[in-house]
């Protein structure tokens, strides 16, 4: 048999990063390589297997441990890796690598059990123009355009799988809980082959390189359970249990979270159903969006061009009637709040603290700029080509709050006094006026910077790997908060007392326990 223990560490080794990066190349630990297989060997029908993304090939190998009988087909799509691929396996009659797109052949083929670690490409960095009609026309339905390729890796092989057939795939967890991943929830639920999802702890990273959460789909096409289990994994030293409820398939392990498939809603984050949330704790929830309106910041599309500081506006001779002051880098923000003072200092600091703002512009020193984005190609870039004309910029009015777009300690809400732009390292709050417009913006505010109010919307963040959270707008304007227009006018005073703009000063504890009494069950 193939000795293995280090072929993927000498591989990573002597292969450049960004080879790896191009094909997406991030090998499974051998821990949960073992027990991917583990899953597939408790199929006593298991003959046939379909490896889709085969790379070195530590699935099969594992597999071929446990049992050394079965046919194994793998696709790889990368020739370095296939060829070292082939070596390792150049003495096994029953192990076939082919050198294809598993996205484009095979669909005549089913198997008694199909593992992988897909490709964990986004929407833009595949041939998704191509992949995505390819599994419309095969599956009969209709994708997202924003799909990422490992979950079309999934769906073909659920599509895949022969009656009692089992399935078992290692992707990120962020399909659980994002808008793209609403669409294979919905399938995993309508072929009733979901078993059980084991999500792994967010400040464990599973893959060396890769900046991403894992989670583990277990898949069967039988018909033993209607049952799914969530199982929630802090560390790798828990998997033990994962083998406890795979020898014991289809009897449930009581003390996980066993949900039958007609109780899932593909509508609303997974999340859910494998951690307690916060929210439960308080009465009043009602969505973000009463109260305010979540929007990205500005996207240049090249902000190398678009942003200056005030040594490169002088180097071009821009006037500062051309430039648009705006916040382009989180780090620049210290405080959670801003101030004409703040912004003076990044400009005295030599920061890249505006844009360039120069429609209708007759300015000489402009037109040469402009022609030298020209030159550059600037203007045949994704966003600019879609402007007209390609160096204007996006209708943004400045927002009286800003929150960021990724944190690894909580969401930071910061108070725009100074009232400039921002870029997308924040999203923009604007307060609405409904019949909510008796909270200011003080009270408001003063709310969000308490751990209560990060907490609840904790439970609709994007998480990736070593703690990183990610909020897109929507993820926010859906989120809940405590219905504050339930605060007595004399909350809402002292609130508005322990929040105050001028001084710059908040109490955060102070107000944590106005909402903690009003709002706690």
């Amino acid at each position: 048999m193939i000795k293995h223990e280090s072929i993927e560490s000498q591989y990573i080794s002597t292969t450049d990063i960004e080879h790896r990066k191009k094909y997406a190349q991030f090998f499974t630990p051998k821990p949960i390589a073992e027990l991917m297989s583990e899953w597939l060997v408790c199929n006593n029908q298991l003959q046939t297997v379909l490896e889709p993304a085969f790379g070195l090939g530590i699935l099969s190998r594992c597999l071929l441990k446990k049992k050394n009988n079965i046919q194994i087909k793998g696709f790889e799509i990368d020739k370095h890796v296939f060829s070292e691929a082939k070596k390792l396996f150049s003495e096994l009659n029953n192990v076939e690598i082919s050198l294809q797109d598993y996205m484009y052949n095979d669909w005549e083929n089913k198997y008694d059990g199909i593992i992988c670690n897909p490709p964990y490409f986004k929407f833009h960095d595949y041939d998704n123009k191509n992949i995505i009609p390819e599994i419309e026309n095969r599956l009969s339905c209709n994708l997202n355009g924003f799909t990422n390729l490992y979950t079309l890796f999934l769906l073909k092989s659920i599509y895949q799988l022969n009656p009692n057939g089992r399935c078992a795939y290692i992707v990120p967890s962020e399909f659980l809980n994002s808008d793209y991943g609403t669409f294979i929830k919905k399938e995993l639920i309508k072929t009733k082959t979901l078993r059980h999802i084991i999500v792994f702890n967010f400040r464990e990273n599973i893959f060396s390189d890769a900046l991403t959460t894992a989670c583990l789909i277990l898949c069967a096409k039988d018909y033993f359970s209607d049952n799914i289990q969530f199982t929630h994994i802090n560390n790798i030293n828990e998997i033990n249990k994962i083998y406890e409820s795979i020898h014991n398939y289809p009897n449930y392990n009581i003390s996980d979270n066993i949900l039958n498939v007609n109780e899932l809603n593909a509508e609303i984050k997974w999340k859910n159903y494998y951690q307690k949330s916060i929210k439960d704790s308080f009465n009043h929830l009602v969505p973000f969006s009463n109260y305010a309106k979540v929007m990205r910041g500005i996207a240049t599309g090249a902000n190398d061009y678009f942003t200056f500081n005030i040594s490169k506006a002088h180097q071009y001779k821009i006037n500062e009637e051309y430039l648009l002051p705006c916040i382009c880098k989180s780090i620049d923000v210290k405080s959670i709040f801003f101030s004409d003072s703040d912004f003076n200092r990044l400009k005295d600091e030599d920061k890249k603290v505006y844009l360039l703002n120069a429609i209708g512009s007759k300015d000489e020193n402009i037109i040469r700029y402009i022609r030298m984005g020209e030159e550059e190609g600037i203007n045949k870039k994704y966003l600019t080509s879609s402007r007209n004309p390609w160096f204007s910029l996006e209708n943004r009015t400045p927002a009286p709050i800003w929150v960021s777009v990724f944190n690894r300690t909580g969401l930071k809400f910061i108070r725009n006094i100074a009232g400039i732009s921002n870029l997308t390292t924040f999203h923009c709050i604007y307060p609405l006026n409904n019949l909510f417009s008796d909270i200011s913006i003080n009270v408001l505010f003063g709310y969000l910077q308490t751990d209560t109010a990060i907490s609840i919307f904790e439970d609709n963040c994007r998480e990736y790997g070593n703690g990183l959270q990610k909020f897109e707008p929507n993820d926010l304007n859906k989120g809940l908060i405590l219905d504050l227009s339930q605060l007595t006018i004399n909350e809402k005073k002292e609130i508005n007392k322990l929040c105050d703009d001028k001084s710059r000063f908040i109490d955060i504890d102070k107000i944590n326990d106005i909402l903690k009494n009003k709002f706690a069950k």
